[in-house]
């Protein structure tokens, strides 16, 4: 299991509230060159279209002394 970010239990919480189904945790993308790893998948119906509504979820907060050196290193 890897490292959470503080916030990440919120988010997860904040998203079953609103309806979202979370179906990984975390969500990992096999890319050609390795694989990519988001904190969060989840889904929901959207009923009026009847079409699966999909996203990607990464979950970032910025406690470091230093706000400019966390959105650096969260861009990688």
């Amino acid at each position: 299991m890897s490292a959470r970010d503080i916030f990440h239990n919120l988010v997860r919480l904040a998203l079953q509230k609103d309806g979202w189904t979370i179906t990984h945790d975390p969500l990992s993308i096999d890319l050609a060159d390795g694989q990519l790893q988001i904190d969060l998948g989840a889904e929901r119906l959207i009923a009026a279209q009847k079409q699966d509504e999909r996203i990607a979820v990464e979950i970032k907060s910025f406690v470091a002394p230093s706000a400019i050196y966390e959105f650096h290193t969260a861009l990688g």
